[in-house]
């Protein structure tokens, strides 16, 4: 599906949820309360701009006693997106955030990666996949990334582990490629890149990635994600617990200049590592 066509049809979703709700006599604040999100939550659903993830879409379903109707579309419309499913509302919101922080403790964030460096680690999660369903993967993370290129790019703050910048993830060539891509970025100022050095230890956000996001009109969110499974968190106190996290990450990690530094010496190391023809 088109990403036009299925926007179109998150809006559809979202005024039939306003008809419903509306016939049920309920405010939306009366139906977030029952399943518990916001009433500015259900708002936003009924105008198509935030997609509720399955299991609120069941609690709705199960408040307004709709058969079902509600789940049945989010799982119709997740199964039609190229992300996994717990994550294709984050790739949604990361098009409209204003600023978003970022920390993977050991790969390189999906805004960041390159072709080969996504084809790897794809790979190596799909190991007996088909090449369409590779490369599926690999287009859609790559064609997320253009956020921070475009006229409206958010701020971007990266935090990366240096275990991130010495993993050869697709062999020297594709390592130094994503390392130099990385650079670039700093150097043109789309991404402000620091780097938590491993001889800091134990850190405030040790049990998986983590993304701020802040919006221009919504409230603030956080993800998080292990290997298996991602959770938006939307809850207020929730999403300030992650920001302090994310506080005390960034403040262990080298300067800027200094981040830079090291990143272009693991890139020139890798391309050392690269075999002459």
């Amino acid at each position: 599906m088109a990403k036009g066509k299925q926007q179109d049809a998150w809006v559809f979703f979202g005024e039939v949820l306003k008809e419903r709700r509306e016939a049920a006599g309920l405010t939306q604040e009366e139906l977030g309360g029952r399943v518990f999100v916001s009433g500015a939550y259900i708002g936003l659903f009924e105008q198509g701009i935030r997609k509720p993830q399955l299991d609120v879409a069941q609690r709705i379903d199960v408040v307004l006693q709709t058969g079902g109707i509600f789940e049945r579309t989010v799982r119709k419309l997740i199964n039609k997106s190229p992300y996994a499913s717990y994550f294709h509302a984050v790739a949604d919101l990361e098009a409209v955030a204003t600023k978003i922080c970022e920390f993977a403790p050991t790969v390189v964030p999906g805004l960041m990666q390159t072709a080969g460096y996504a084809r790897a680690v794809t790979v190596a999660t799909h190991p007996f996949a088909t090449e369409e369903f590779i490369e599926e993967k690999v287009t859609a993370r790559i064609g997320r990334a253009t956020v921070l290129r475009g006229p409206t790019s958010p701020e971007y703050w990266a935090v990366l582990h240096e275990n991130a910048l010495l993993t050869p993830v697709g062999g020297p060539s594709v390592m130094a490629a994503t390392l130099d891509h990385i650079t670039t970025l700093a150097r043109e100022r789309r991404a402000l890149v620091t780097v938590l050095p491993r001889s800091v230890g134990a850190h405030s956000v040790m049990e998986g990635s983590l993304r701020l996001m802040e919006f221009e009109d919504q409230p603030p969110t956080a993800y998080a994600e292990t290997g298996f499974s991602g959770t938006l968190l939307d809850d207020p106190a929730v999403v300030k617990q992650a920001q302090r996290a994310y506080d005390l990450l960034r403040v262990a990690t080298l300067s800027p200049e200094a981040s830079l530094a090291l990143i272009e010496s693991a890139a020139e190391d890798f391309r050392r590592c690269v075999p002459t023809t």
